[in-house]
């Protein structure tokens, strides 16, 4: 939900000078979340101002275009250029040169001035063009970021404007307002509106809320409207589908009156792209007030309209021109000619405002929310309507919202508005709440006085009553998620602050033993022992040439006091220390290495440390905790191993060695570590692997070392490492890893040698014939890698070992014949594999 702030400042003590950011922070006190900050001046910079096309001069060019030589004032006449820089005339007329047509001499225009940058750090500046130099540009809104339309430049007559020359277009077109978007849950409808936030931004401030759902004059149904019925004969959960309709009709409107711009402007800064007066106008009215509205074309309407529910089969054309098949349990808005809209999700065609619309009826309903929901769902139509009604709309602001469409359509569009309405419907009865009076600290762990609690329910819109036991509350009616008593418990500890509740810490109960990480964690650290490494610790310390090169490229701490200026930075890769172990084992003729170490790595934030170093002897305050807290790095628990020199067996170490341990930590922890080709600046440009979840999520690297880092170091030829985020690990880590039974029956053995594309990896194509071979393969692995004599150029023979078993039978040769013949086709048709 974006919020402009200078709608919200209409309905609460927001100061002048707050910013989008401080209104976040406000709101994220009484629980909504924050989600992004839209500033259309953070893409704009430099003059931008309003000109007056003076001439306007066609010339036809050699590659088929014509464009327009035109020589445009940007100040009022007789008056002088005030501005200064290359390019800016000082009599005020610019010659500007324009490809678009859609404008005459005399029209007022939008004028990007030399210096000025526009969206994609585009910058302005006088330059070169068929002939002339084009001392500015004349702008379009997607020039401007302000919409899609780049058929044309903005026509300021068009938008319903004649302002003076030189006016600033930021303050015009809304440029220099500022939205906060906050993310709304579920369970609070209420906030996707300004009326809602406003009312939040009093709570969390303590300051004035006027509520915009308070018209002065809202005309009572005499009977006499507009006729609707409700025939819902088939409600859900027992609930009608929908309980009240307001209708009103507004005549003689203007149908070529632009929307002024004050409401373009915050429509758009909302998230919503202007497409008429009418239109706007119920989007306007939905955003303010939280209550969706639907415009018909009352000459187009057919007789009363009906809200009931569909006949399975019957079908609608709604106003994406898509026909839709409807559902016994879709609500509808009808009228004699049948269905006109999906209520509460999409209108139809058939009723639709238009251009030469002249008479409007204007909708305000109030609608089950379950329904809605299924129904949004079933037609795959999420709409900013749907949004509002399946998560509650207030029923006694129909009326006030269709009231406030009206006036609005009465002064823009010079309409006429009928006299009688219809508003019918049973407003749904109220619940009642018991609130025992100990039973918020019983919940919340803190003792709320007889004041805060009711204070809070009173501020929320509640009615409450004292009894004996507690309380009696009923709910407002734009909470229809307050049910309980423990939403009611949630809205008094969230109005007194949540910031007041106590942190204590659980005492451990005994004989629980390890938490599921320290299980996992001990768990890897064992496996890496039993399989023969060494582990060690080294010093978090290293220098800026080691982090950029086993590191990160995200930069690195550094240390305000080091140990030495040599390694005077935090580390982010544990490899940089692990080497270091091994070059002085390796010097002291400890040539064969299998080390392994775990720890935590460093990586920088937007917030780094703290200037407030709080005092010794006592104990600083939430604040400056926080503080503290926000400065720490983001510290992700690694896991990395170097293997030098030889095995027991005397054989070298090799890249494979090293992607072996990295399938052996997610062997432990029952997690698939999926190997592919990869890249690193530590890493031999040939024997890097990367390694990744099966989601896609990138936990490490593991393959040799550069030859040039190897010999720089003066270490072992060949030598292999492997770097692995284990909390990663940890994360996909399953909870309880099942062994597979071990078939007693004899394997099938098979081997496939493939020409390919010398591009394609192995392990792609081993991924392949997996999937290829079926439920019979129990292993395959590559076993040659050839590209010698009798292979053609461009290409490569990759040799791999089929292993085929059956839980239940001895296989047949035919049997695994008939499985490797099914992974040759499905590489065959992957990646062109022939056999060799």
């Amino acid at each position: 939900m974006r919020i402009p702030l200078t709608w919200l400042r209409e309905f609460a003590a927001v100061p002048a000078e707050a910013s989008a950011e401080d209104v976040m922070a406000e709101l994220v006190k009484v629980g909504l979340e924050e989600e992004a900050v839209h500033r259309p001046s953070d893409a704009l910079s430099g003059p931008i101002v309003v000109g007056q096309v003076l001439s306007l001069v066609k010339e036809p060019q050699s590659n088929g275009k014509t464009i327009n030589w035109c020589q445009v004032r940007v100040v009022p006449e007789g008056a002088t250029q005030t501005l200064e820089g290359e390019g800016i005339s000082p009599d005020g007329v610019q010659g500007i040169v324009c490809g678009a047509h859609n404008f005459v001499e005399g029209d007022k225009v939008i004028v990007t001035l030399p210096g000025a940058v526009l969206p994609g750090d585009f910058r302005i500046s006088p330059r070169k063009t068929y002939g002339h130099v084009s001392a500015g540009m004349i702008a379009s809104s997607r020039e401007l970021g302000i919409g899609q339309d780049h058929d044309g430049i903005v026509v300021l007559s068009t938008l319903g404007l004649d302002p003076e020359l030189g006016t600033s277009v930021y303050d015009l077109l809304g440029l220099s307002d500022q939205a906060a978007e906050i993310n709304v849950t579920p369970d609070r409808g209420y906030a996707f509106s300004i009326r809602g936030i406003a009312r939040e931004y009093a709570h969390a401030t303590g300051t004035e809320f006027t509520d915009p759902a308070t018209l002065p004059a809202v005309p009572s149904s005499d009977g006499q409207g507009y006729p609707v019925r409700i025939e819902d004969a088939a409600p859900i959960h027992g609930k009608p589908g929908a309980d009240r309709f307001v209708a009103r009709i507004v005549r003689d409107i203007d149908p070529g009156v632009p929307s002024p711009q004050w409401m373009v402007s915050r429509l758009r800064l909302a998230g919503i792209r202007s497409i008429s007066l009418p239109v706007d106008i119920s989007n306007y009215v939905m955003w303010e007030l939280g209550q969706p509205l639907h415009f018909y074309d009352a000459d187009k309407l057919a007789g009363p309209i009906v809200v009931r529910r569909a006949v399975d089969g019957e079908k609608i054309t709604t106003l994406d021109e898509k026909e839709r098949t409807l559902s016994a349990e879709d609500l509808l808005i009808t009228d004699d000619s049948g269905p006109i809209g999906i209520a509460g999700v999409m209108g139809g065609g058939s009723t639709e405002v238009s251009s030469s619309t002249r008479n409007v009826l204007i909708e305000a309903a109030h609608f089950e929310e379950v329904s809605i929901g299924r129904s949004r769902r079933r037609h795959k139509l999420p709409s900013e309507a749907s949004k509002r009604f399946e998560r509650g709309v207030d029923w006694r602001v129909a009326d006030i919202a269709a009231q406030r469409a009206v006036d609005l359509l009465v002064e823009l569009a010079g309409g006429v508005v009928d006299p009688h309405g219809t508003d019918i419907g049973t407003e749904p009865a109220a619940p009642l709440i018991e609130l025992a009076a100990d039973y918020p600290a019983a919940r919340v762990g803190i003792d709320f006085s007889q004041e805060q609690i009711t204070k809070a329910l009173q501020d929320i819109g509640g009615s409450v009553q004292s009894v004996e036991t507690g309380y009696l509350v009923t709910p407002p009616s734009w909470r229809p998620d307050l049910e309980t008593k423990d939403d009611l418990t949630e809205e008094i500890a969230r109005l007194v602050g949540y910031h007041k509740i106590p942190s204590v810490l659980p005492v451990a109960p005994p004989g629980r033993g390890l938490t599921r990480v320290q299980q996992q964690r001990r768990r890897l650290l064992q496996a890496f022992a039993d399989a023969g490494l060494v582990e060690v610790y080294s010093y978090p310390f290293v220098s800026l040439v080691s982090n950029q090169t086993f590191g990160t490229s995200e930069g690195s701490i550094k240390l305000a006091n080091p140990l030495s200026e040599e390694f005077g930075y935090l580390r982010t890769s544990v490899l940089p220390g692990l080497i270091e172990v091994a070059k002085r084992n390796i010097s002291r003729g400890f040539r064969d290495l299998q080390l392994f170490e775990t720890g935590s790595i460093f990586l920088p934030s937007e917030t780094m440390g703290t200037s407030s170093i709080p005092p010794l002897g006592e104990r600083p305050s939430d604040e400056v905790l926080d503080a503290l807290y926000e400065g720490v790095p983001e510290q992700p628990f690694q896991l990395a191993a170097v293997l030098a020199g030889n095995d027991h067996t005397g054989r070298a170490w090799d890249w494979a060695d090293a992607v072996d341990l990295a399938r052996l930590a997610g062997d432990v922890l029952g997690v698939e570590v999926v190997v592919s080709q990869g890249q690193h600046q530590a890493f031999h440009p040939g024997r890097t692997a990367q390694l990744s979840l099966r989601d896609g999520a990138v936990i490490g690297v593991a393959g040799e070392l550069h030859p040039k880092l190897i010999a720089e170091l003066d270490l072992p030829v060949r030598t292999v490492a492997v770097e692995l985020n284990a909390d990663e690990l940890f994360a996909a880590a399953a909870d309880v890893i099942v062994a597979k039974p071990i078939s007693g029956y004899p394997v099938a053995t098979q081997d496939v040698a493939l020409l390919v594309a010398a591009e394609v990896p192995a392990g792609d194509l081993l991924e392949v014939l997996r999937s290829g071979a079926g439920e019979l393969l129990e292993h395959v692995a590559l076993f040659d890698d050839y590209r010698g004599t009798g292979i053609p150029a461009g290409k490569k023979s990759l040799a791999f070992g089929l292993r085929f078993r059956a839980d239940d039978r001895t296989l047949t040769a035919e049997e695994a014949s008939e499985a490797r013949e099914a992974a040759v086709a499905a590489a065959a048709e992957a990646f062109g594999a022939v056999l060799r």
